[in-house]
């Protein structure tokens, strides 16, 4: 690892722990969108695997775990299962070039969806079924960009969970799509995972570190006018990565 790469995964990974330190979201669309701009996404989210899981599972736990389970099993399975398995190349793609452009738009739209901030209706109907849909869509965006945001975020927040039932199926959800992801890039033979063993290590403890921080200073904090901030800089990166595959 040569001191550029040193400083950059250390100064992203710390970044995104700090957000989510922050906001309880953000790690992996954080690391994959700045990663991406140094280097393929496709090991933009390999380096992310492990620093993910290590934060989320965490969060997985509360005393709402088998009311969850029974409400949005079908989500986890449709969302681990398409991650893990989506026929197409997606992020194991050698072209990287449709896959960093989809994931510029997606980070536009999640910026511009967040600074916008809808009113979502309730959805109505089977639950298992559209929880599976939402499931299904999201996995095939993670399988293409990394990234694991929509529309699994706007969905969980149409049902109007609580506050700690949401955080949780949050951390389930990310979980379960790094996972995944993991699974779906571990047989890319693209990716020398090996060789990278020490870039991810180094992306935990850094991730760990800003978590730390971003914990203690979360109440400090307006929570409204930084998350605004973060979907602006959501937005923002998405077309930095559009426009530079372009060029």
């Amino acid at each position: 690892m040569d001191v550029s790469t040193f400083f950059i995964i250390v100064i992203v990974f710390w970044l995104a722990g700090l957000i989510k330190g922050i906001s309880g979201l953000g790690l992996a669309t954080i690391v994959v969108g700045l990663l991406s701009l140094f280097m393929p996404p496709a090991k933009a989210a390999m380096l992310m695997v492990a620093p993910s899981l290590v934060t989320n599972l965490a969060q997985c736990i509360g005393q709402h775990t088998t009311l969850l389970i029974r409400r949005f099993w079908a989500l986890w399975l449709a969302l681990g299962l398409t991650t893990a398995f989506a026929p197409f190349s997606g992020l194991n793609a050698s072209d990287t070039r449709a896959s960093t452009i989809t994931l510029g738009l997606v980070l536009i739209l999640y910026g511009a969806w967040g600074l916008r901030k809808p009113e979502l209706p309730t959805l109505k109907g089977p639950p298992s079924l559209i929880s599976a849909f939402a499931g299904l869509l999201t996995g095939l965006v993670t399988a293409t960009t990394g990234v694991f945001v929509l529309p699994l975020v706007p969905f969980l927040q149409t049902l109007r969970l609580s506050k700690d039932q949401f955080i949780q199926t949050l951390g389930i959800s990310f979980t379960v799509a790094t996972i995944g992801l993991g699974i779906r890039l571990g047989s890319a033979p693209s990716l020398d995972w090996q060789n990278h063993v020490a870039d991810a290590l180094l992306g935990v403890v850094a991730a760990l570190i800003g978590l730390w921080m971003g914990a203690r200073v979360r109440h400090r904090l307006n929570p409204a006018q930084f998350q605004s901030s973060l979907y602006v800089v959501f937005a923002l990166l998405g077309v930095i990565m559009i426009a530079r595959s372009f060029y």
